[in-house]
């Protein structure tokens, strides 16, 4: 990264919001980000560990502090997703956990300034970095699209092979308009994974270029440094309200879907 004086703030801004990419294939074929996947993943392993710490000291006594604060955590999703979801089966509980507490870590890396990320690892020679995996459209997508073939897999369950094409070619007007049918729920089945994906991406996102504005402001001057440490503080409080929202609303919509798909027309 280059040094704070030779950026300005529209170039430091857009530094910041550019991934480390690795490119696979001749050409270019394929482009990973590497930071999201990286982040991802070490969230994703932090909330295991997490869980595994808990259990190992589980007791059937008085819990102690963490024990107590993840049981809260999995009673209230696992209350959530039984009032969501009304059937009866053993992957909902676990998908839900698994998709607000992934999502929540991965949301909370937004409270570290981008630049206590960015400095070491520049030191380091890796000159891109953008830490927040949820502020990255590719993971977004991988995850609703994870939801979209669960979907799939919980409506062949409920109804079959059979019973899931002819209520995809005869709902909801009748048989004698299957196109309109086929057209409809196309449009039904692509639009909520790609509904949430956007709207996790576009929240973050737009939390993090909030963000490095507020950070650019403090550069400014004395005056600059006082309103970047008040709105900071102030989108920061606001963040503590959205970053576990959308990770709720994430999981409560996913199990809805799931819902739905067992229903028939």
């Amino acid at each position: 990264m280059a040094s704070e004086a030779e950026l300005t703030p529209t170039s430091y801004i857009q530094h910041h919001l550019q991934n480390l990419t690795i490119t696979v294939g001749e050409g270019g074929f394929w482009t990973i980000n590497a930071d999201t996947l990286i982040m991802a993943l070490l969230m994703g392993l932090l909330m295991v560990f997490g869980f595994w710490m808990a259990t190992r000291r589980a007791t059937s006594g008085v819990p102690g502090k963490w024990q107590a604060f993840v049981e809260i955590v999995l009673e209230f999703v696992d209350q959530q997703a039984r009032d969501a979801y009304p059937g009866r089966s053993k992957l909902v509980t676990p998908i839900a956990i698994t998709l607000f507490c992934w999502i929540l870590m991965m949301n909370f890396i937004k409270m570290i300034p981008a630049d206590f990320f960015a400095i070491p690892l520049h030191a380091l020679g890796v000159n891109y970095w953008k830490p927040v995996p949820t502020a990255d459209v590719n993971a977004t997508l991988g995850m609703s699209f994870s939801v979209f073939f669960l979907m799939i897999f919980f409506a062949l369950r409920a109804k079959g092979l059979g019973g899931f094409v002819h209520e995809f070619f005869t709902a909801p007007f009748g048989p004698w308009m299957f196109p309109a049918n086929i057209l409809l729920n196309i449009v039904e089945l692509v639009s909520k994974p790609v509904s949430l994906a956007m709207r996790l991406f576009g929240n973050m996102y737009g939390g993090e270029i909030v963000f490095l504005l507020i950070w650019v402001l403090g550069g400014v001057g004395i005056a600059g440094a006082i309103a970047a440490g008040v709105f900071g503080l102030g989108w920061m409080l606001f963040h503590l309200l959205v970053i576990p929202l959308q990770a709720f609303i994430f999981m409560m919509l996913s199990i809805v879907y799931l819902s739905l798909m067992e229903e028939h027309h």
